[in-house]
């Protein structure tokens, strides 16, 4: 099993479409670590942490994300695993 920690950052209509708390709940499902928060300019900021696969298949989810939203741009930036989180939260 090979950990991966992708840093993302996804802009469009993002906040206000409970892209959040769904992220959380696909994160949990898929037994990723990590955080996810709203950022002041309107995008959405979020860490994920856990085996290849899982963080693909959540980057993957990230590029549509809930049905009320429409992403424009993503940003990915691929992190050294650092083992630091315990679960996935959403931080605010």
């Amino acid at each position: 099993m090979t950990t991966k920690r992708a840093h993302v950052w996804t802009a469009g209509r993002v906040q206000g479409v409970w892209y959040r708390s769904s992220a959380e709940a696909k994160a949990i499902n898929l037994g990723l670590k990590g955080w996810v928060r709203n950022l002041w300019d309107g995008r959405v900021e979020a860490v994920f942490e856990g085996e290849e696969e899982a963080v693909q298949r959540m980057i993957d989810w990230c590029k549509k994300g809930p049905s009320l939203a429409k992403i424009k741009q993503m940003e990915i930036k691929w992190e050294s695993p650092t083992g630091e989180f315990v679960d996935f939260s959403i931080k605010y």
